[in-house]
């Protein structure tokens, strides 16, 4: 009687049974992102006809298929911008800006987001994002021009709050 042989068997169908259980999971995550990117696709062509709403629902089912992807946020953020839902895309483009991505990516949603975060008149978090734009890309115009912009609303909104606290002293 050999003993050994049944033990053999029984390792080689652990093996067996873990090789399939990860090629099962590569091919479901390969689907998963296939299935995300056509939504995301779907998405860019909705928006480029300006069907916002429709993109931002094409971006939204896209990230139930992966959460972290960089795109579908900052895509997202971009349809929830030109419906003027600002605090939504400030949301999205935190996260964009946040997912693991390149510089430029990263750059073009801070840039983004200080964008949103300046229609809310959120100045002070708006600068902070331009300057975050500029550490990712320095040598963008556009992100310098609006972080100035955004300083002055700040300076404003400062000296009006200022005012507003003297005024507030004299009435006491």
């Amino acid at each position: 009687m050999i003993k050994g042989k049944p033990h053999n068997t029984l390792i080689f169908s652990n093996v067996f049974l873990i090789v399939i259980m990860l090629f099962t999971l590569t091919v479901n995550a390969q689907f998963q992102s296939s299935a995300e990117r056509t939504l995301v696709r779907e998405g860019n062509d909705l928006y480029k006809t300006q069907k916002y709403n429709d993109a931002e629902i094409k971006y939204r089912k896209g990230l139930e298929k992966n959460n972290a992807s960089a795109s579908s946020n900052f895509n997202l953020g971009d349809a929830l911008y030109k419906q003027g839902k600002f605090t939504e895309a400030s949301s999205q483009f935190d996260l964009a800006s946040k997912a693991k991505s390149d510089k430029a990516t990263q750059a073009q949603a801070y840039h983004n987001l200080g964008n949103s975060l300046l229609k809310e008149d959120k100045y002070q978090e708006s600068v902070d994002a331009y300057k975050k734009s500029l550490i990712n890309n320095p040598a963008d115009d556009q992100t310098r021009y609006n972080l100035a912009y955004a300083m002055s609303k700040l300076k404003q909104q400062q000296q009006q709050q200022q005012q507003q606290k003297d005024k507030n002293k004299d009435q006491k």
